[in-house]
Order: structure tokens, then C-alpha cells, then sequence
């Protein structure tokens, strides 16, 4: 598989399989990925709780968000949740200010979900949650700030990639069949000196 066609199968998906149960070892591989991303200043402030425990996973599953733009939907479908998370906290004792290092969040989220995919396995990022109810719920210490949840598990769901409409709209759709619809823009609408014949 080359690197294109990694990134396309890395969509966000809403629905896995829940007989596939993701090992504490494969999670550690993606945090080993995480390890070796770049930093802001090399501060290196992320750190990370992981959970393939089906107790703990019940903690935090009811405290995501998923999906706002369907909200006719209850996502995950009953019988289709995640069989892990990773819940990326800031270490508040080396960067005082979360907010400073947002960047690295990105990045390694994103490292991560590419590095599940090598596992047969694929996730999602959730940014629609309550910090302070995770941080009870999993007994985190004060200067441990949550800041995005990966939830992850193999994908029991398709997406697919389209055009963008004629009309512009650029939300994404679910048909009948479960199956997700996400408009991507153009290459040429992208590049903004696209029509230029050369580059400076």
C-alpha cells in the first residue's frame, strides 16, 4: 500500500467491529509512533491514556460526541462502538498553556490513526467532549488536561471520498446501508497559484 492510499482509508469512522479487541500492545505501538513526531520547542508535553478495557471504555464512550453534522443519528450505531481510546493530555507541569501546543496535538493524532491503519485498524478523532467529566471519570491527576480523544477499533463501515457538488456543500452525507458520503475540495482549488505555469 503505498502512502496515498493510506491516508485516503484513514477516514473517520463511526462504526467498528466489536468482536476485533484492540491490544494494550498495539496501543503502545502508536504511542511509540507519537514518541518520534516533531514538537513545538521539543517540549514534548502530550502524554496518554490508554484504554482496551471494556469497563474503562464504558466510561468514556457516553462522554464523546459524534457526528454533528448528522445529529438525526446516534452514533456510534448499538453494537458498533470502539474497542479502544487514547485520550491525549496536555502535562500542564511542562507546558502551562495547552493552547501553545495544539499543533502537536494535530500531528500526533494524526500520526497515530496512519500508524492504526497499518494494524488493520482505524479510528477517529473527537474533539466533542467534556474535559473536566473525563478527568473524573478516568482519575486523571489536576495538571493532566485532556485535549482530543482517538477512539479506535476495526471499521465495520465504508466511506467514500467525492467531489464537491456543484453547489458548494461540502457537509458529508450517510446513506440507508451505513455507508458515509465525504466531499473532498479539488487539487486545482486547493493550490492557490494553481493556474501560475511556473512557480516562484
Amino acid at each position: 500500500m503505498d502512502f496515498l492510499e493510506r491516508v485516503k482509508l484513514n477516514r473517520s469512522y463511526r462504526g467498528f467491529d466489536q468482536e476485533r479487541k484492540v491490544t494494550k500492545s498495539e496501543l503502545e505501538t502508536l504511542v511509540e509512533l507519537a514518541r518520534f513526531c516533531p514538537s513545538s520547542i521539543n517540549f514534548q508535553p502530550l502524554k496518554y491514556f490508554l484504554s482496551c478495557d471494556p469497563k474503562t471504555n464504558e466510561k468514556i464512550q457516553p462522554l464523546t460526541g459524534w457526528a454533528r453534522r448528522l445529529p438525526h443519528l446516534k452514533l456510534p450505531r448499538e453494537g458498533h462502538n470502539p474497542t479502544a481510546f487514547i485520550v491525549i493530555c496536555a502535562d500542564k507541569n511542562i507546558a502551562p498553556n495547552p493552547e501553545r501546543f495544539m499543533k502537536d496535538v494535530g500531528i500526533v493524532a494524526q500520526t497515530m490513526l496512519l500508524g492504526s491503519i497499518e494494524l488493520g485498524l482505524g479510528g477517529i478523532m473527537i474533539g466533542n467532549f467534556n474535559a473536566g467529566k473525563v478527568s473524573e471519570a478516568l482519575s486523571l491527576e489536576a495538571h493532566l488536561e485532556p485535549v482530543l480523544i482517538l477512539a479506535l477499533g476495526k471499521p465495520d463501515e465504508e466511506v467514500r471520498l467525492v467531489e464537491v457538488p456543484e453547489d458548494g456543500d461540502i457537509g458529508y452525507t450517510r446513506d440507508e446501508e451505513n455507508i458515509t458520503y465525504v466531499p473532498k475540495r479539488s487539487k486545482e482549488e486547493l493550490i492557490i497559484n494553481c493556474k501560475e505555469e511556473k512557480f516562484n
